[in-house]
């Protein structure tokens, strides 16, 4: 195909998103995560992880209320969501009500839907699991089937199903792999995101890697990316997926529409196995090439959700790559980071701060940062600290830099 009849067709018929589904500590729906986002709402609070936690109470952002799925969705065996470890109905819960939202049909054999999962270290987390209620998979080990699979089968998907490990962009390549399935032709609708879950191995291993915060003040203060005191994440989990359709299928639907996924740029550092590169150019240059991909120019950009953690190192390599990708217009684009909010999905976070970009258009308003009391001279830009900044909202950017160099940025804009 021509370079130019790509972008053409792409012109022509823009992938857009027809459905979310969320499980969050801040709600498991589009307009409460929107008002928690809005209002900097935290779901931070204090957490018991149980006997063989290495700090029994952690401050995290756990998902208490777990919906079960219609059970219409449940074609093959009503009664699996109850039988399924946490993970999977972390999993499986926005997935299918993500499906709901987009009005598909309870049955989906025959139908050209595509599943993209982001998820790291998956059987770790199921060895985890098992161990945590008495089991031995951790000491004799079999592979089942992948997630995305199960998962699959149960809810009548079958199309390509694919799971994606990018660390902490997991879900954001899930996004740009659905994207193009879409603009390839190979399906006619793909659910993609992300998920991830909070367990004590994970979190002793952040916490020995310094990445988490170690306050033990106000957990919904722990988290503090951009300012100047900031000493780490807090984990948060939960599961993000998004229904994304070309416009022509979406029209023949009669789809509702959320918004488009304009742009997707990727990159890689090489650098180092968990610390961030100081050099913003390959940062940088994923930002650059997003806004190439969806043809829009900084000073066009409305708002910028940063991955922003919250680690000392990583949130200065982010501003100077914002600075560096966008020039002058840093000085007047928006930033905030909502993990000060939410916490760190990990795999999920990028699908779910896609979400927040989305409720930044429906709302037309910028989330805030909260717990930003001290912007960090060295990230200078246009921060938006304590409360949102009511303002238009049509095009976005959600920036995602996991562990490796795996550098994503999605362009997120209020469909045409």
């Amino acid at each position: 195909m021509n370079p130019s009849d790509k972008l053409n067709r792409r012109d022509s018929d823009p992938v857009l998103i027809t459905g979310i589904g969320v499980v969050s500590s801040l709600g498991n729906s589009f307009d409460a995560i929107t008002d928690s986002l809005l209002a900097g709402r935290s779901g931070v609070r204090s957490v018991d992880l149980g006997p063989l936690a290495r700090d029994r109470q952690q401050f995290a952002a756990p998902v208490d209320d777990i919906p079960s799925p219609a059970t219409a969705r449940l074609a093959a065996d009503p009664a699996a969501f109850a039988r399924m470890d946490r993970l999977g109905q972390i999993f499986m819960s926005p997935i299918a009500s993500a499906l709901d939202d987009a009005g598909m049909p309870a049955d989906l054999r025959g139908l050209r839907i595509g599943l993209v999962m982001g998820l790291g270290a998956e059987q770790l987390k199921a060895w985890e699991n098992d161990f945590l209620v008495g089991g031995r998979l951790v000491y004799e080990p079999h592979r089942d089937a992948s997630l995305v699979h199960r998962i699959a089968g149960i809810l009548g998907i079958d199309g390509p199903a694919v799971t994606v490990a990018a660390a902490c962009a997991s879900s954001g390549f899930a996004i740009a792999i659905g994207r193009q399935w879409l603009q390839s032709g190979w399906v006619d609708a793909c659910v993609v995101g992300g998920c991830d879950m909070l367990s004590p191995s994970g979190i002793a291993a952040f916490y020995n890697l310094r990445a988490l915060s170690r306050r033990k003040d106000d957990p919904a203060k722990a988290s503090r990316p951009f300012d100047r005191d900031r000493d780490g994440f807090v984990m948060g989990e939960g599961g993000a997926f998004l229904v994304l359709e070309n416009r022509s299928h979406a029209q023949q639907r009669g789809a509702r529409v959320y918004g488009e996924v304009a742009g997707v740029g990727m990159s890689s550092d090489a650098f180092h196995m968990v610390i961030p590169s100081t050099d913003p150019t390959h940062a940088a240059r994923a930002i650059s090439l997003a806004l190439a991909d969806a043809a829009v120019t900084p000073d066009s950009l409305d708002y910028i959700n940063a991955h922003a953690a919250g680690t000392p190192v990583g949130d200065v390599a982010e501003a100077g790559a914002i600075r560096l990708a966008l020039g002058n217009a840093a000085d007047h684009v928006p930033v905030s980071s909502t993990k000060s909010i939410s916490g760190h999905l990990v795999s999920g976070a990028a699908a779910f701060e896609a979400v927040a970009c989305l409720a930044a258009i429906c709302r037309q308003a910028v989330p805030p940062t909260v717990n930003l009391d001290n912007a960090d001279e060295k990230c200078p830009l246009d921060h938006v600290p304590h409360t949102a900044r009511q303002r238009r909202v049509d095009i976005t950017a959600s920036n995602s830099f996991g562990f490796g160099g795996a550098n994503l940025c999605l362009v997120i804009r209020k469909a045409r």
